[in-house]
């Protein structure tokens, strides 16, 4: 099984990259948005350590905004315990798809949580800063404040680009992103 780890800017288009591979996906925010509505043992390790902010199961997008801002080690506490989780839920995403030619990895802190491994394949996906911003500012949820906690958090995107094997420049076109795997597929399987 070859896994391919998917790196980038916030914003740069990596899910939307991992998706285009047409392989499965283990998508990170998508099973910590899962964790905040459905798992209890989530919310009573986070209330505990965040009783102030943590209030109410399900978890609300509002109380960890708010945990956030109020403290900086709260986001690294937040992270911390939830990570742990994400990392369970991937090793049985691995085993379910164990038979899987590739799978791809869609996970924001992939290098600083140690997550990947020697082998797999990093792909570093670039766009425009001005795109970027462009489309971060069409989430529900945009906040420039919080976009710069969490990149405080993770490794320099310079350092992101030296570990990768692969470069895919997302013009945000679905023809562009498609050429680029192709060949990146090709490589792959030579």
């Amino acid at each position: 099984m070859i896994r391919i780890g998917i790196l980038g800017d916030i914003g740069s288009g990596k899910s939307y990259v991992a998706k285009s591979f047409g392989y499965p996906v283990f998508n990170a925010d998508t099973v910590v948005s899962k964790l905040y509505k459905k798992d209890k043992k989530i919310f009573v390790r986070l209330n505990n350590i965040l009783p102030k902010y943590i209030l109410s199961f399900p978890i609300k997008k509002e109380e960890i905004l708010k945990a956030i801002f109020s403290n900086k080690t709260n986001l690294k506490k937040i992270v911390k315990v939830v990570h742990s989780e994400v990392r369970k839920k991937m090793n049985i995403f691995l085993k379910n798809h164990k038979n899987k030619k590739i799978i791809i990895l869609d996970i924001p802190l992939l290098l600083e949580n140690n997550i990947n491994l020697k082998g797999d394949v990093l792909i570093f996906v670039q766009s425009k800063q001005s795109e970027i911003v462009k489309r971060l500012k069409k989430r529900p949820y945009f906040n420039s404040k919080l976009i710069k906690k969490f990149k405080d958090i993770q490794l320099p995107l310079s350092y992101k680009r030296k570990k990768s094997k692969f470069i895919i420049k997302n013009h945000f076109t679905k023809k562009s992103v498609k050429r680029e795997i192709r060949i990146i597929l090709k490589k792959l399987f030579r």
